[in-house]
């Protein structure tokens, strides 16, 4: 159990002292045992003044959604969809529980009962998953089960999904190399820095460099991937993307650069210099600082400010000057544990 807050304080009928009164509404972490786990999950209850004996109580509708609060620390915990997550979904298409039980071609209550009070398991998890990341997937069962649709209902649905095919269909295809390029970096190692690729803080990083750092170029842009993650690695046994670093021509690259540098944070437009084909990134959007650690924000602000003047030859050339450079052959990967002589950064 663990210290509580005030949430409210309301007018409600209180069985412990049998009267109408203002009563607190109060909100702790608590434990729960969820399928024989123990989890930690936020809890509301109601706090009456006026009684001698107990003095702690929880209306029905208050129970359930603990219990689903309870729940979802459980989902989480197992890295399943959580009820609000399904419920996202769903209304990113614009549908009813049902409509997106349909789709599926699951029962009519199924959503519904995975949105209010039952755990889903990880093949419906994955199915669930793979409707939000794929809209052509989405589009392809929405035809399977044309025949339980009007055509009116068919075609708006339609629409909504070819809509958001046309917003994420390219990001999808782009995340589908970038994995398939790391199918052989799936467990903790020293060449991942001790991470799984995780494309979510990695376009938050990106966006935090196109943001802040002025004048930025592609190949400049690569080398402050590798920094932030080696120094990242050095003071904490882990890198901040899960990035794979190989050594070429112009320093160390993490593999599907391409494709990473086509990532949603950035715009990418090309200019000529010298004769030379450069590409120069910038923000699309802004990046939610949120989405950082504290620790990674203090990474990312020492890159930023260390190499913020320097154009892509400086940057080029400091970088073949560190021993995680010079002590690796070309086309090789860079393990992470040369971190430990990387230069200080001031």
């Amino acid at each position: 159990m663990y210290e509580d807050k005030l949430i409210d304080k309301i007018i409600a009928d209180c069985p412990l002292c049998n009267s109408t009164h203002t009563v607190e509404k109060r909100q702790r972490r608590s434990q729960a045992l969820v399928k024989g786990e123990a989890v930690d999950y936020s809890e509301v209850y109601y706090f009456c003044g006026n009684s001698e004996d107990e003095n702690e109580f929880v209306p029905g509708l208050i129970l359930e959604q603990n219990l689903l609060s309870a729940k979802n620390a459980y989902r989480e915990y197992k890295k399943l969809l959580t009820s609000t997550d399904i419920i996202e979904i769903r209304k990113y298409y614009g549908l009813t529980q049902v409509e997106y039980s349909t789709i599926l071609g699951w029962g009519e209550v199924t959503v519904t009962r995975y949105e209010s009070k039952t755990i889903q398991d990880e093949t419906y998890d994955r199915i669930m998953r793979l409707s939000k990341d794929n809209p052509m997937f989405m589009l392809e069962c929405l035809n399977n089960h044309h025949d339980r649709f009007s055509d009116i209902r068919f075609n708006s649905i339609r629409s909504i999904i070819v809509q958001r095919i046309n917003e994420v269909g390219s990001y999808y295809l782009t995340k589908q190399l970038i994995f398939s390029q790391y199918v052989l970096y799936e467990t903790l190692s020293n060449l991942n820095g001790n991470k799984v690729l995780d494309l979510n803080k990695l376009s938050s990083v990106l966006g935090y460099f196109a943001l802040f750092v002025k004048n930025l170029y592609k190949v400049k842009l690569m080398k402050l991937l590798w920094y932030a993650d080696v120094l990242y690695f050095r003071r904490y046994g882990q890198s901040i993307t899960g990035l794979v670093y190989v050594h070429m021509p112009l320093g160390a690259l993490p593999i599907a650069y391409d494709e990473i540098a086509s990532l949603p944070p950035l715009r990418v437009e090309e200019e000529f210099i010298k004769s030379e084909v450069a590409y120069r990134i910038y923000s699309m959007q802004d990046v939610s600082l949120a989405s950082f650690t504290l620790d990674e924000l203090n990474v990312l602000d020492l890159v930023s400010q260390r190499f913020m003047d320097y154009n892509t030859k400086d940057i080029v050339d400091y970088m073949h000057q560190e021993s995680a450079y010079l002590n690796t052959n070309m086309y090789d990967v860079i393990p992470y544990d040369i971190a430990k002589d990387l230069r200080e950064l001031k």
